[in-house]
């Protein structure tokens, strides 16, 4: 191991020993929001272990992460954690689900993506709509209906959500957007999911995106929650922390939020600030959303 690591590696291993009382404090303090976490709030040059990584998750009060692969499923539930939405497997992340062509491939993606949930009880897959290379919104949304209806009996079957996520296209850099995406407007995704009329087809809302393409967030929130299966949340404009720096009140949205009597799960999706501790940050955005 080198020298760097090795010392990273120390220290990582120290604040974890370092922070039971935080963490008790944390875990046991009531809340009406389950809350997850992405690997990426422990830095772009984490040092950490995921053994490590899921030792603050749990000490901290998350109930599991976002995209981890079924790889690592054992690690989660070796601290009491769970993978709270995973990946759509096989499936072109940025085709989505609105380019009939390649429907039947997507179909055999999700699916199989399902099956594998359902052995290891796994009960949400995350999916974009997809880019619309040329698409009209309406047509689009007419073949995502189409494609919807075709895998929801076998969702249903296997206890599984698709969760087709909202995503901005008005940023230049692609860790803050995506370019061309058919799902930026919340209103697409809610005509989809309410023309699909299943459990097991619901909208993933992420705040950040919304907040950057429509605003009017806490009302939407109020207004669809029915409709909504899971939420990410992130700093707007620069999708770092959820704290005083950036321009949404997140401690009143997670107000919202609760009175509605969502019981899905929120997970941070924020990037961590370069420089900043990552325990502390963690401790601070799990902090603010616990009310």
């Amino acid at each position: 191991m080198q020298r760097r690591a090795f010392f990273g590696a120390a220290a990582a291993a120290a604040a974890v020993a370092a922070m039971p009382a935080l963490g008790q404090a944390q875990a046991t303090k009531a809340s009406r929001i389950k809350q997850g976490l992405w690997k990426v709030n422990f830095g772009a040059d984490a040092t950490l272990t995921f053994d490590q990584e899921c030792a603050i998750a749990a000490r901290l009060g998350a109930r599991g992460f976002d995209v981890i692969q079924a790889a690592d499923w054992p690690t989660l539930r070796k601290y009491g954690l769970d993978p709270l939405m995973v990946g759509p497997g096989k499936t072109d992340y940025l085709a989505g689900l609105i380019h009939p062509e390649i429907h039947d491939q997507v179909y055999a993606g999700i699916v199989e993506q399902a099956e594998l949930c359902a052995r290891n009880n796994v009960k949400r897959i995350g999916l974009t709509a997809g880019q619309r290379r040329g698409l009209a919104y309406n047509v689009a949304a007419d073949n995502a209906v189409a494609i919807c209806k075709r895998l929801a009996p076998r969702l249903e079957a296997a206890g599984v959500i698709l969760c087709i996520e909202n995503v901005n296209d008005r940023r230049p850099d692609p860790d803050l957007s995506r370019a061309d995406m058919v799902f930026g407007h919340w209103d697409w995704g809610m005509e989809v999911v309410e023309r699909v009329a299943s459990p097991s087809v619901k909208l993933l809302c992420d705040i950040y995106h919304l907040q950057i393409m429509d605003g009017d967030v806490t009302s939407r929130i109020r207004r669809d929650i029915k409709q909504i299966a899971h939420i990410h949340v992130a700093g707007v404009p620069a999708r770092k922390e959820i704290d005083g720096r950036q321009e949404l009140n997140y401690r009143m949205i997670a107000g919202v939020i609760a009175d509605t009597g969502y019981d899905g799960y929120v997970c941070h999706e924020w990037r961590l600030t370069p420089g900043a501790d990552p325990v502390k940050s963690i401790a601070e955005s799990l902090a603010i959303m616990n009310v």
